[in-house]
């Protein structure tokens, strides 16, 4: 990950601001602040950003409104941190332009998990890591890392959210195996839960459906047993 990415952090609380700040400085992230939705409109005009922190509840423009006045001009990642925790509010949160939701309390792993994640998506789109030209991969499978879209043999594949993240990840991380766990932790942006490596094998088997000429034979990601998933270099 980009160790100079920049951050804004948006919340009225001037201390939740600090924890955050320092949290993430740590990890050598280059952090931006704001207490308001307008405030947090005009910094993204005036200013390269990599990823929002938006809380939803502030003054003179809440960060639901801030978001969908962003998605105007921007498509740069969103991550709602705030104490609404309603079914409802999330709905809103995500109607409005955002990425990803976290809800206060919160732990600092958590945070720097969703973080790292929404930031390594956001770099492979905006083709900071790879060229924007297409890559070619077996089965005749093709991934436009710009766009990320895939396509086989020429038809654009409906890939779900967490398939594609499956695939753009191990495809940034071609040549290593990845671990079950390291999977879940990256694509999901939370800490390991019971449920997790029945999760990953889930989207794994339907991303393998739509990518593999024989899924019982996968080439396209491999299966390395006892240790994780591999993309040949």
């Amino acid at each position: 990950m980009d160790d100079k990415a920049k951050i804004l952090i948006v919340d009225d609380e001037g201390d939740i601001r600090k924890i955050i700040r320092l949290l993430l400085e740590k990890k050598g992230y280059e952090i931006l602040e704001a207490s308001d939705g307008l405030s947090a409109v005009e910094a993204i005009r005036q200013n390269s950003v990599d990823l929002i922190i938006m809380d939803i509840m502030m003054p003179n423009m809440s960060g639901i409104a801030a978001t969908s006045e962003i998605r105007k001009i921007s498509v740069l990642p969103v991550l709602f941190l705030t104490a609404k925790s309603l079914d409802s509010d999330k709905e809103s949160a995500y109607l409005s332009g955002g990425d990803d939701y976290l809800v206060k309390p919160f732990s600092s792993s958590e945070l720097l998990l969703k973080v790292d994640s929404l930031l390594r998506r956001y770099m492979i789109y905006k083709g900071k890591r790879d060229s924007d030209e297409d890559v070619s991969l077996p089965c005749g499978v093709t991934l436009n890392l710009k766009k990320r879209e895939v396509y086989k043999n020429g038809v654009l594949i409906d890939l779900r959210d967490r398939e594609a993240d499956i695939l753009f990840y191990l495809y940034e991380h071609r040549g290593d195996v990845v671990e079950t766990k390291t999977l879940y932790e990256s694509v999901w942006g939370e800490a390991p839960l019971a449920s997790g490596p029945n999760n990953v094998m889930v989207n794994m088997l339907n991303l393998r459906k739509k990518l593999e000429d024989d899924p019982s034979s996968p080439r396209v990601i491999k299966t390395v047993w006892g240790r994780g998933y591999l993309i040949d270099k």
